[in-house]
């Protein structure tokens, strides 16, 4: 079977117990306007050697919260090796010299593992908006545990701070496929863009960053009529299950995700000023961690939503043309494939009717563009064809 090559699409943004250590951990620097704000806008402009060397400790340059690792991790266990073709083309790829990593499973076993740029199994390197995902699959856990009725419900009832804004008749489904038609600027060279001034905003008194920012914005057609990408509406999300749970996605994410997917490493999630999570972006975990997820996904979620929510979020629910679009924060392809993106690189694809997961973690020397992502498009087409082919 051949899979068709993927369309240029960034998803990403400036900007996701018991144990014997402490299970939920603050990390420094101190969230401060001056510190969050000039180090989310400096992240586009640092060189290269910068970027490989930071996007694999950004938990030094922003304010955060860990999680432990599972007390239980996921063995990994190794399978046979990919078809030449497969991975000759991945040696190439990683061979560019601006890729961090990439790693292959299939039916939960290691077909491909290899690192570049100093990267290695020990380390953490930052997923961008790769942490949208796992919001959204949060989300399903709140539903499922009961802290969220429907995705029908309007936000405004779990934030009352958008009430009487453009969000007050905006649902969680809504939210989730980025159809709640208010206008919102997501250009990442522009520096008065709403993605990059979101940090710049001093919060209003009891309200999170993001509720102070997004209730101001106009609308710009009728919810659910129009489709923009806007990382803002992920820090909404993160901030409905964060009032829904009573627990930060960090928190929340280490029993939902880090345990029953048997993370071995420790999670670190960006916060923001008032100290929740930033839904939109920026966790950090291991390359074979990330793998994890995308598995523990692939499996249906292990009991922590409710069965057939991650292959409702996996699927198409805004058409963007040529069998692509868009679900519940995933971005969906022909085939039946779904993936997590982020800026720089960063991207799951998990293949369902191959059981096939893969990760790439990048060092791009732009956030996006298609001379970038059009090979890395040709190069994930070319492993499933090889795959599908055996």
């Amino acid at each position: 079977m051949r899979f068709p090559f993927f369309p240029v699409f960034a998803a990403a943004t400036l900007v996701a117990c018991t144990s014997a250590t402490p299970a939920i951990e603050r990390t420094s620097p101190p969230a401060t306007a001056t510190n969050l704000t000039r180090a989310s806008t400096e992240v586009l402009f640092w060189d290269d050697s910068t970027r490989a060397d930071r996007f694999r400790h950004m938990e030094d340059y922003f304010p955060g919260i860990e999680v432990a690792p599972s007390l239980h991790p996921r063995v990994l266990p190794a399978g046979t090796d990919l078809p030449a073709a497969a991975s000759g083309a991945l040696d190439r790829y990683l061979g560019r010299g601006d890729i961090a990593g990439i790693m292959v499973l299939q039916d939960g076993k290691v077909r491909y593992e290899k690192y570049g740029l100093g990267f290695g199994p020990g380390q953490r390197w930052t997923s961008f908006s790769m942490a949208k995902s796992l919001t959204s699959t949060l989300a399903g856990a709140a539903i499922k545990d009961g802290y969220i009725k429907s995705l029908d419900e309007k936000v405004s009832h779990y934030i009352p701070g958008l009430a009487g804004s453009a969000y007050d008749d905006v649902t969680l489904e809504q939210l989730l496929t980025m159809t709640s038609g208010v206008a919102w600027n997501e250009d990442y060279a522009d520096p008065n863009s709403d993605v990059a001034r979101i940090f710049a905003v001093e919060p209003d008194p009891g309200e999170s960053q993001v509720v102070t920012v997004m209730k101001k914005l106009p609308r710009d057609a009728a919810p659910g009529a129009k489709w923009v990408y806007k990382t803002g509406e992920t820090n909404l999300v993160g901030e409905l299950v964060e009032k829904a749970t009573g627990r930060t996605l960090a928190e929340y994410a280490k029993a939902k995700v880090v345990d029953p997917a048997g993370l071995e490493g420790k999670l670190f999630w960006q916060t923001e000023l008032t100290g929740g999570n930033v839904g939109g972006c920026c966790i950090e975990l291991s390359m074979r961690d990330y793998a994890r997820f995308g598995q523990f996904v692939l499996e249906g979620g292990h009991g922590s939503v409710a069965p057939g929510w991650l292959s409702r979020a996996g699927a198409q629910h805004v058409d963007l043309g040529q069998g692509f679009g868009y679900g519940y924060q995933w971005w969906t392809y022909p085939a039946g494939a779904f993936g997590a993106i982020g800026i720089f690189g960063q991207s799951i694809t998990v293949f369902p009717d191959q059981q096939l997961v893969v990760v790439i973690l990048g060092n791009w020397p732009k956030a996006t563009g298609a001379d970038l992502t059009g090979p890395r498009t040709a190069l994930l087409a070319q492993v499933y064809a090889a795959v599908a082919a055996e």
